[in-house]
């Protein structure tokens, strides 16, 4: 990456974090305004007070959540898809919390702060108030939409279920928002807050309309994707070739990711996301598949000339995210997919050294052999991980260290962009060494699947 790109993206962050700052102390300066602490002195009417706030705090971190999932351009690349899923479940679940406080808050407030009262009270509230049906079912939807993100619960659905429970998350924002109007006086009280929350409101639906629907209706219009081969790389492992119309003008680069639609197929309306892997020629594109789950598993079925729609492409981990030319790649499994791509693309252009490790029989066995003959330095890992706490393979059994081998293989680790893609839990074992063999934070690309 060049440093005015670098400090681009520093500055992205640093404003989206301002921006979201500032929103949540001027929803808490008009709260104070309209008599929110002066309402602190008594029982009931400082619950309320308490409730109304919390309230707000939480319909500012609602609407950056939408934001967060809109797949707006200048986040994804400035955040990388590893950070901006951290930041998007920390404001997701900070958002609900507050929520939850409010709901409570208010009605025990209105019950005279007496909990006996308070079922009673909310059951009043949900009938008679405007729009609190409404209001209801999109904290329902809501519920739903955090109770299958806890990591517990995600490793017991499918991931077709999870993405389509998490889309809930729209239509909860949606129907929160006639409540908040027709109910909520903090935000229709003075011009100045009936500006900010219909702009909020606007530029929120805006990003979800163009990004999420808009842009991708118009690239596949106008890219016509179809199936072009599929191809057996291993057991549980096929390569999808897809061709189309105007490739060249897909913003897409190797290390990307797209959400996937394979028409003609039971589930084609739910997206799948794979990675790119092999850098875009401008006229095909190809990813890697390792059967899963029902989206995946029926990728091998895919019959030739079916039509595709995608969404993307997504992601960070692509030549942009570079401070220079030397560069580590280091992959586990199809989580290599996205790598080989990114080593297609830098091939030539700087040094690259790709670590790859295979529990199996190798599916980009073929890529590997190009990749080397191109001048990329391959290491094979090969086999099962030695142990829980190792990401090197079985058949690297010593008594040294994973950094250790790291630093033996890569003596200069510390002064290249390194590049991290695998399961969650053997991903976190590398950046640990990475951080350990002195890489800087700034240096450490990663994304990490398992859902």
């Amino acid at each position: 990456m060049t440093p005015s790109r670098a400090s681009f993206d520093l500055a992205v962050r640093r404003s989206a974090a301002a921006v979201l700052t500032a929103a949540l102390a001027l929803v808490t300066y008009w709260w104070i305004e309209g008599g929110g602490l002066g309402d602190l002195g008594g029982w009931a009417t400082g619950l309320t007070s308490v409730g109304r706030w919390t309230g707000l705090l939480a319909s500012v971190l609602l609407l950056a959540q939408v934001v967060l999932m809109a797949r707006v351009p200048v986040l994804e690349r400035a955040f990388g898809q590893d950070r901006l899923a951290h930041v998007h479940r920390i404001v997701g679940f900070t958002s609900f919390n507050l929520m939850v406080a409010h709901v409570v808050l208010v009605t025990w407030g209105y019950s005279g702060g007496s909990l006996p009262r308070w079922p009673g009270e909310l059951w009043d509230l949900t009938l008679t108030y405007p729009a609190m049906l409404l209001a209801d079912a999109g904290f329902i939807a809501l519920v739903l939409v955090v109770v299958t993100s806890i990591r517990s619960a995600r490793r017991r659905l499918r991931y077709e279920s999870w993405h389509l429970m998490h889309l809930y998350g729209y239509l909860g924002a949606g129907l929160a928002l006639p409540h908040q109007l027709w109910t909520g006086q903090e935000l229709v009280s003075s011009t100045a807050r009936t500006v900010f929350w219909w702009t909020a409101w606007g530029l929120t639906a805006a990003a979800v309309l163009v990004w999420r629907v808009g842009v991708p209706v118009v690239r596949n219009l106008r890219h016509q994707l179809r199936v072009e081969d599929v191809i057996e790389e291993a057991p549980g492992v096929v390569s999808v070739v897809v061709s189309g119309r105007r490739l060249d003008r897909l913003p897409a680069h190797g290390g990307q990711w797209l959400n996937w639609r394979f028409l003609g197929r039971d589930g084609w309306s739910r997206a799948n996301p794979y990675s790119l892997s092999a850098a875009p020629d401008g006229r095909r594109l190809r990813i890697t598949v390792q059967s899963t789950g029902d989206g995946s598993g029926a990728t091998s079925t895919l019959a030739r000339g079916s039509r595709v729609l995608v969404e993307g492409p997504y992601g960070r981990l692509s030549p942009r995210s570079r401070h220079g030319d030397k560069v580590a790649l280091i992959g586990a499994g199809v989580g290599s997919a996205p790598l080989l791509a990114l080593a297609d693309e830098l091939a030539g252009i700087g040094d690259v050294v790709l670590l790859h490790r295979s529990p199996g029989p190798d599916a980009f066995a073929d890529d590997l052999r190009r990749l080397a003959t191109d001048g990329v330095r391959v290491l094979h890992l090969p086999g099962r991980r030695r142990g829980a706490t190792s990401w090197l393979g079985e058949v690297h059994a010593g008594d040294f260290s994973d950094r250790a081998a790291l630093r033996h293989w890569v003596p200069d680790i510390a002064e290249r962009d390194v590049y991290v893609c695998g399961p969650t839990p053997w991903a976190d074992l590398v950046v640990a060494d990475l951080r350990g063999a002195g890489v800087p934070e700034t240096h450490i690309h990663v994304e990490a699947f398992g859902w």
